[in-house]
């Protein structure tokens, strides 16, 4: 079970103002939503064989298998905040970010592809890019 540190609203918030601006985001939008992102990764892929970190603003464990509890764990996935929400959301492919070197992966189960994107950081961007959104006030 994954202990939620992150508001659910302020992280679909901080999502949905990343996704309006991906390149102006800073330290403000992108901590909480990486952080929801992962809670929410985390959720739906509970478990401990991977350790997916987004460094300096989270990481979690998740997916079903061997869980470790001291030292490097036996699959990690590390990659950067704007990597990691555009493979949430669905604006990158997991193929995508390995060939660019914009991740790495390593140890068993460590190919998330088949789990990405998550729908419900997806409908969120969605919702926020919809024309009249930002005027309405929607997220």
């Amino acid at each position: 079970m994954v202990t939620r540190r992150t508001d659910p609203q302020e992280g679909r918030d901080a999502l949905a103002a990343w996704a309006r601006d991906p390149e102006g985001a800073r330290r403000p939008v992108l901590a909480p939503a990486v952080r929801h992102t992962l809670e929410l990764f985390a959720e739906e892929y509970p478990g401990g064989a991977v350790e997916l970190r987004v460094p300096p603003y989270a990481a979690v464990q998740a997916v079903p298998g061997t869980r470790h509890t001291r030292g490097t764990p036996p699959a990690v996935v590390e990659t950067d905040a704007a990597t990691w929400l555009a493979l949430v959301t669905g604006g990158l492919t997991w193929a995508e970010a390995r060939a660019a070197g914009r991740l790495t992966a390593s140890g068993e189960r460590s190919d998330l592809s088949e789990l990405l994107p998550l729908p419900g950081p997806r409908r969120t961007v969605r919702t926020a890019l919809a024309p009249g959104a930002a005027e309405e006030g929607t997220a």
